[in-house]
Parts: C-alpha cells; structure tokens; sequence
C-alpha cells in the first residue's frame, strides 16, 4: 500500500484528488494538509511515499515547504501556478498537473510515477530554477528549534558565509539557511544587497558609513554596530550602488 499526502489550500481541489485517487485503490491518503505548515509536519509523521503539492498557499509556498523537508518523497504538483513555475518542473523532470485537471490528465500523471517508482532525486535543482521567480525573493523561510519563521526581506540586515550554510542576521536574531552566498547573491534584488566581500553580502539600507581599513580595504558600520568587511570590489559596488 503507498501512502500520499494531498497538500492544498483548497478543500475543493484535496476532495477532486481524493475522489480521483477511488481509482486507484493501491494509494490510501494518510492526511489532507491545508497549508505548508500542516505539510512539513505530516511528512515527518507518515512518511509518505508521494505527496500532490500545491505552489500557493498561505503562510508558506510549496517551493518554500519543500526547502523545510530534509528528505522529501515523490512530487506531484497540482498547481496553477505562474509560466516560470511550469519552465522549473519541465526542466528539471518533475510532473506536474496544471488545474482544472481530468481525471484523465490525473492518471496518466500517476501512472508515470508509478513506472518509474525509482529514487526520488533531489529537489533542489528545482528549487533553484523556482527561487529567481520574482515573488520568491521577497522574504526567507528558515526552520528553527522544529519552528517554522518566516523572515521579510527588508528585515535582513547582513548574510555572512558559515561553512555550508549561510547566517542571516535580522531585527530578530541571527538564523541558518541551508543555502550559498552565491544563491543569496542572485536572488537578492542587486540595488539592496550588495557582496562586499567573499563572506557577506549586506543591505545597503543599514549601512551608516564606510571606514578605511587595511590597504585597499574597509569596513562599513551598520546601524545595529556591526562592522562588515568590505573588499577593493566590494567598494566598488557599493559605490556604484550608492551614487559616491
């Protein structure tokens, strides 16, 4: 028996599921999840097989849940969601079921998983491609002492490098994310963030004033007391980005 998860914010949508998935009496729904929180939890209780995840929900995306599971199962998304959505799944081999779907369009989906049914691959290529869709970067979802937080761009003061993940320094404390500098670099809008330097990238906004350091280097003073290196290309950036 393979146990799913349906993941959607919308009763109507999990009920179409539920009565499509009649046909397939081998797949038994170990729960319905209203949002990406519910989701998190019930894939580290049931661990399912096969989840059909939703991209819009509240509290937090699919792609934003998705980031929260260290070892996700297979993926369906049952989603409406934007063009560049849809160009991540095809490009990296996920299937997905664009709504209103058929029944149909529904089987034919599950039966390709089901002639597969080999290791579910990483998402993260997915999640990559997804994370540069505009509305992505408008916030960091971090999971902290089994809570979830979810963290407004404009909250971030600096990012600094810490082995393999990244410290996010906010109004609320310092929190780790699994992610790169260069992740942070390329999702970041370019006129609020800048790299100053290898191991931090910080939001202009907070800056206070730039110091001379050692040779063809500085340091910019935060409005919180931080002092951040800043490289000779750093400078350079930040110059550009600040009009000096």
């Amino acid at each position: 028996m393979i146990k799913a998860l349906i993941i959607d914010d919308e009763p109507l949508a999990r009920s179409i599921i539920v009565e499509y998935l009649q046909q397939h009496p081998g797949i038994v729904v170990a729960q319905e999840c209203g949002d990406g929180f519910e989701g998190v939890k019930a894939i580290q209780q049931h661990q399912p097989q096969l989840i059909f995840l939703d991209i819009q929900m509240p509290k937090i995306n699919g792609f934003e849940m998705l980031e929260l599971v260290e070892q996700p199962p297979a993926i369906i998304f049952t989603t409406a969601f934007d063009e560049y959505a849809i160009r991540a799944f095809e490009s990296h081999a996920v299937d997905y079921l664009l709504k209103p779907f058929s029944q149909e369009r529904f089987d034919k989906a599950l039966q390709k998983w089901l002639d597969q049914r080999q290791p579910v691959s990483s998402p993260a290529p997915l999640l990559e491609t997804a994370s540069l869709a505009p509305q992505q970067n408008q916030r960091i979802v971090v999971k902290t002492g089994g809570r979830i937080r979810i963290i407004p761009i404009e909250d971030v003061h600096y990012l600094e490098a810490a082995d393999d993940y990244v410290k996010i320094h906010t109004t609320d404390g310092t929190f780790l994310k699994n992610k790169t500098m260069a992740h942070f670099e390329q999702i970041l809008d370019a006129a609020q963030f800048v790299r100053t330097h290898r191991s931090y990238i910080v939001n202009v906004q907070c800056i206070t004033r730039l110091d001379p350091h050692e040779k063809e280097s500085w340091l910019a003073l935060l409005t919180t007391g931080a002092r951040i290196p800043v490289s000779k290309t750093g400078h350079a950036k930040l110059k550009g980005v600040l009009g000096i």
